[in-house]
């Protein structure tokens, strides 16, 4: 129990509980590529006169990098980001690289900090997705088709249709599609089939959508599902055996008018 009570008393006091808090008005910034972006950070009297005002930022990996360090831009920054009114952001032009969060902390000369965060997202329109579709799939088989783009922002989802008719995401759920096998996952754009029919036939093609452009298609392709060929296998077995049997015949002929060494000579 007391851990637990010092636990919450030091997040508290590393929080900004006791009075020394961040704020932000921009908590969600959404601009286009290559516009202006301002990102605002005000802290409360409690820091003193001069607190240490860093500004950090973590990518969609988890890589963090800092664009403020003890009250100064830094160098890879400095060329298109300023600092006005003491502690906020004001970036010239984004980049698609500057997508992520952005955390402002601010601490006093006696170790209490607080911090306040911004999301930018800078809209950037889906491109032309990359589409892989099987020319062609056997009956009973599976079948997998893959749509990705990665270029737009936010990350595009994805739409499948098939001889220009929109797949639903849940086929389960519309009666004309409740026999199909296929599992679509708009947010990675894969569509897979686990047992394909003859019925699944036709010309595919995939669209990436967000909200920053117009949606994008790749080309469409037709994917061709035809039974496996069993009277080709039955004669492909019927050739083999009897190229065996004249193999036999020859060997026992060869052998038959000594044409083959005997087995001293061997």
């Amino acid at each position: 129990m007391r851990r637990i009570v010092w636990a919450l008393l030091f997040l508290g006091a590393a929080t900004g509980a006791s009075g020394f808090t961040v704020t932000t008005d921009t908590p969600n910034v959404r601009v286009k590529e290559n516009e202006g972006a301002d990102m605002r950070c005000s802290y409360s009297a409690d820091f003193g006169p001069n607190p240490r005002l860093e500004w950090k930022f973590k990518d969609k990996k988890g890589s963090q990098t800092y664009v403020v360090f003890d009250g100064k831009l830094t160098e890879s920054y400095s060329s298109r980001v300023s600092l006005y009114s003491g502690s906020n952001l004001r970036f010239s032009k984004v980049t698609r690289a500057d997508n992520g969060e952005y955390a402002c902390e601010v601490s006093s000369s006696k170790s209490q900090f607080s911090e306040g965060t911004v999301m930018l997202t800078v809209l950037v329109p889906p491109s032309v997705p990359l589409c892989k579709i099987p020319q062609s799939a056997t009956t009973g088989k599976g079948a997998y088709l893959s749509c990705s783009d990665g270029e737009g922002s936010p990350p595009p989802t994805y739409r499948w249709y098939k001889d220009g008719t929109l797949l639903p995401t849940d086929p389960t759920r519309i009666a004309a599609f409740r026999n199909a096998t296929y599992n679509l996952n708009p947010k990675s754009g894969n569509l897979e089939f686990s047992s394909v029919a003859q019925t699944d036939s036709g010309e595919y093609h995939c669209e990436a959508v967000n909200d920053a452009g117009p949606p994008q298609r790749c080309k469409a392709v037709r994917m061709e599902v035809r039974d496996m060929n069993t009277g080709g296998i039955v004669a492909g077995v019927i050739v083999a055996l009897l190229l065996l049997g004249l193999l036999i015949f020859g060997v026992w002929y060869a052998n038959k008018k000594g044409y083959l060494p005997k087995k001293s000579e061997r």
